[in-house]
């Protein structure tokens, strides 16, 4: 199969235009400006607010003028991480997609399916003139990724509508109808440096090949978390020889769980076999503990050129420990709905600084109360390891509303299209539903999408067949939307 033949063509043809311009989180212009001029270019209504969210109205077909206004949403950007052999600057280069199976695949980088495919479907529908449907509005938001501010920023009136489906789910079959709010909580470490001892011997220790994948989506799948995983080698070295850490950095994305980290360390120079020693046995543990999660599991030990300096030996103890308490992963399951993630946390990056180590981490539930404490939990481990520490006021969840009108039309679509009952759940990701409801209380809404897998990782793919699923279900519903009271 090649690229040209997939169907539905016109959703996978803008696809493919969406892969060509870079759209990071918080560097929305290039996309920003396609958008604006695909518009132009359509004959389409189009503006955009001091966020950079944009919103494109196309008018009903002939006949359908009467049904009520659907908001299809999305956001135009995208995770970018990359395998660290990968030469790709995301600022300027497209995104280069290949067919692996039935999968579509990028190479060494995210794919950008999230949200890139919600984006492409808006487009296929604004740019057909095949598609029945009442009065749309396509709403793209910005920097959902990393701190959801075009919904946070959306005021009152920049849209008008009745009914809201998100297209930012991963999976083809189930339809969403609520989302976990979250937080994220960062501390800073002093992290006074002082001359290095004579006599030692330096290394740096990295792990590596880690699955990773999505905060929310992925947290309860048993990962491992490579800042945790190193943090646990350098604390049983500490507990044995006279450790000393010169270098530290994990992870990247708030909402990542971390595939790499490294350190660079030292100790006595009487130790340096043994150290190797401890690696193989503590390589053996946790490729015991994840040999079904994390199959390309690498821990790696080589020596390293004298540093000059070295943190001081007090910082390093309470900075390790500190790692070591904190939570990390599923903390609380759902008492309401079976399987649902309630409440996690993750330990997202740790980076080291001009006299200070930053670690950033963001907990995530569907009860706010239980995120604050989860929040609170992860600030204690860090204020006693010395850290000063600060929690973001966070985004709400969407409470889910199983009475909906709109979720009993896709329901009823999903089972006319294709014979069976479509799953309604919540998710534990965060979803920008719960802001738009802050604004818009009136709203109707719910989620849906393709099947996407590996997300916010250079191992995320998206199904092909589940795309024309996906599109076939999204074009029903709009047929079947009621007409306005």
């Amino acid at each position: 199969m090649e690229k040209k033949d997939l169907k539905p063509g016109i959703v996978f043809h803008y696809f493919e235009e969406v892969c060509q311009v870079p759209r990071p989180s918080k560097k929305e212009d290039k996309i920003r400006a396609y958008l604006l001029d695909f518009a132009e270019k359509h004959g389409l209504s189009a503006k955009s607010d001091e966020a950079g969210n944009v919103l494109i109205t196309k008018p009903a077909t002939v006949g359908k003028e009467h049904l009520k206004t659907v908001i299809l949403q999305s956001h135009m950007d995208m995770v970018c991480e990359k395998n660290k052999d990968t030469q790709h600057n995301f600022e300027t280069d497209p995104i280069e997609t290949y067919i692996d199976g039935e999968w579509l695949r990028a190479k060494g980088t995210t794919l950008g399916a999230d949200n890139g495919i919600g984006v492409a479907t808006e487009l296929a529908i604004l740019a057909s003139d095949e598609i029945e449907h009442g009065p749309i509005q396509c709403l793209f938001t910005v920097d959902e990724e990393t701190g959801l501010t075009g919904a946070f920023a959306l005021k009152e009136g920049f849209m008008e509508g009745d009914i809201l489906i998100n297209l930012d789910s991963e999976d083809e079959g189930e339809l969403f109808i609520g989302c976990a709010g979250g937080a994220g909580t960062t501390a800073m470490f002093p992290c006074t440096m002082t001359a290095a001892p004579e006599g030692y011997f330096f290394f740096r220790v990295a792990v590596k090949g880690l699955t990773g994948g999505h905060s929310g989506d992925d947290i309860n799948k048993n990962r491992a978390n490579a800042n945790k995983l190193l943090n646990r080698y350098l604390v049983q070295l500490m507990q044995k020889y006279d450790l000393r850490l010169c270098e530290i950095d994990g992870g990247n994305l708030h909402n990542a769980i971390p595939r790499e980290a490294h350190a660079v360390c030292a100790v006595p120079m009487k130790d340096k076999e043994s150290v190797r020693v401890d690696l193989n046995v503590y390589l053996s543990e946790i490729e015991n503990e994840y040999a079904v999660t994390e199959p390309n599991l690498e821990l790696e030990l080589e020596s390293e050129s004298p540093r000059a300096e070295v943190m001081d030996g007090e910082q390093m103890k309470r900075f390790l420990l500190s790692i070591y308490a904190v939570h990390n992963g599923v903390y609380a399951m759902s008492q309401d709905i079976a399987g649902l993630v309630e409440t996690s946390s993750n330990l997202a990056s740790v980076k080291q600084g001009e006299g200070y180590i930053k670690v950033v981490t963001s907990q995530r539930s569907s009860i706010l109360s239980s995120r604050v404490d989860m929040s609170q939990m992860v600030s204690a481990a860090f204020v006693l390891g010395g850290a000063s520490v600060e929690t973001g006021d966070g985004y709400p969840g969407w409470k889910p509303n199983p009475s909906s009108e709109i979720l009993h039309i896709a329901v009823e679509s999903y089972k006319r299209l294709f014979g069976v009952e479509p799953k309604v759940k919540a998710i534990h990701a965060g979803l920008e539903c719960g802001l738009f409801l802050e604004k818009y209380p009136s709203l109707d809404m719910v989620s849906f999408g393709p099947t996407l897998r590996g997300v916010h990782s250079p191992d995320e793919r998206m199904l092909i067949p589940t795309v024309d699923k996906f599109w076939r279900h999204l074009l029903d519903v709009l047929v079947h939307i009621p007409a306005k009271a």
